[in-house]
């Protein structure tokens, strides 16, 4: 069985750590935290530390920290020659100090504290310097998805930005939404069977195919008084932005 160890006490590390819990394949023997009453809520006291010298022995170290301090943390580390990995969609292999073996352990998700993940559905997208490793690496995934990728890091930038436009963008495109129903005393969640019809669509058309609306329509009309209806200016400059990016795609 694997010995892994978490270094990190965030979003991604927290659900790693649940999702180690129920791993076949290995064990999550630490967890490094710089504040470790971050995690005493789902390990022991015994199994947490803050300290770089007292970082146990395992077969792979799994970095889940935000992207500006994989580079310093993995410099920290006071062993040579291990396998290493991130789990960042936009940084490179070339963020972790090569005095290790590099790799790239990046869970294809968006993640909240307080939302529970099934991560047996969740892709994972492996990357790894050494060939020798990557076995390694799949097995570990393996006990954690069934969906598992080979993704080299310029694949992996191409993959977190269109993630930002399916995840974050559309997310906000929720939260405008919600605004303008709360401004006007409309309960978001009638918009709930259209966001899921959506979503759902996806699974059989190609999201080209499922585009419907004014904008594909060339409907003036309605645009205009939607633009109208807007108040504020950014909001105006977002429909206006994205009506000609739907017609611009769809000619």
């Amino acid at each position: 069985m694997l010995q892994v160890v978490i270094i990190g006490s965030g979003n991604v590390a927290q659900h790693l750590i649940k999702a180690f819990a129920n791993n076949a394949n290995a064990k999550l023997v630490q967890a490094f935290a710089r504040h470790p009453q971050d995690l005493e809520h789902l390990l022991p006291a015994t199994a947490i530390t803050s300290s770089y010298d007292t970082i146990t022995e395992a077969d792979i170290y799994i970095i889940a920290v935000k992207d500006d301090a994989i580079a310093h943390i993995s410099s920290q580390l006071p062993f040579t020659g291990r396998l290493v990995v991130h789990t960042s969609g936009s940084s490179g292999l070339d963020q972790l100090d090569n005095k290790n073996r590099r790799g790239v352990f990046y869970p294809l998700q968006t993640f909240s504290k307080n939302k529970e993940i099934d991560f047996s559905v969740v892709p994972l997208c492996l990357e790894i310097e050494k060939e020798m490793d990557y076995q390694t690496l799949e097995d570990l995934a393996k006990g954690l998805s069934e969906s598992i990728y080979n993704i080299d890091s310029e694949q992996r930038k191409a993959l977190h930005v269109a993630a930002v436009f399916v995840n974050n963008f559309t997310n906000h495109m929720y939260a405008i939404g919600g605004e303008i129903c709360s401004q006007n005393n409309i309960p978001f969640d009638i918009l709930g069977p259209l966001i899921q019809e959506t979503a759902d669509k996806i699974n059989t058309l190609t999201p080209k195919e499922a585009q419907t609306g004014p904008a594909i329509r060339h409907d003036g009309q309605t645009i205009q008084k939607h633009l109208d209806f807007l108040e504020k200016e950014n909001h105006k400059e977002l429909y206006t932005l994205i009506t000609q990016s739907i017609q611009q795609t769809n000619e």
